[in-house]
């Protein structure tokens, strides 16, 4: 009866991990509640991505969330706000390449917070846009991190993320 217990147990935990391990990040996206947003139009003379061999780069990205963190923001709108531009890099990720799917890891981020000059939880602030990389893509979203402090980014954004990741051969 013991033997039966654990079988089943193993079974069972062999199942979740096997689903948990099965599904897609845009899976993810929604079981989360959350949705891709359309691509946004570069605000200037660039591109959103560029891909050389199966690295791909990401131009920066930013919120709709305007402000200097230390004084018109805290760290938790900070963070938030780091968090709204990771789903503007998956929304670009898609664009880039038909199925998050694609994305064998994330190699790097920069994450500039728009900040006082006495502001220095910036780590704290680009969490955001870190937590959600690994609720989405699991061990794929662990990366390679910069996180730090800017007198101004345009328009007065919140915070500016560029991404590197690497592919999967097609």
């Amino acid at each position: 009866m013991r033997k039966t217990f654990l079988l089943l147990g193993l079974l069972i935990f062999a199942l979740a991990t096997h689903y948990a391990q099965a599904q897609t990040p845009e899976e993810k996206i929604k079981q989360l509640g959350l949705s891709i947003p359309e691509v946004s139009q570069p605000i200037a003379n660039y591109v959103k991505w560029k891909q050389v061999g199966n690295l791909l780069y990401l131009a920066g990205s930013g919120p709709k969330i305007y402000g200097k963190v230390g004084a018109d923001l805290s760290v938790e709108q900070g963070y938030e706000a780091a968090r709204a531009t990771g789903l503007e890099i998956i929304a670009v990720l898609k664009a880039a390449t038909g199925d998050l799917s694609r994305i064998k890891q994330f190699v790097k981020v920069l994450g500039m917070v728009n900040a006082t000059p006495e502001f220095t939880a910036q780590p704290a602030v680009i969490n955001g846009f870190s937590d959600l990389m690994v609720e989405v893509f699991g061990e794929k979203g662990k990366h390679a991190r910069s996180a730090v402090g800017v007198g101004s980014l345009p328009n007065n954004m919140a915070v500016e993320i560029e991404v590197i990741v690497e592919l999967e051969d097609k």
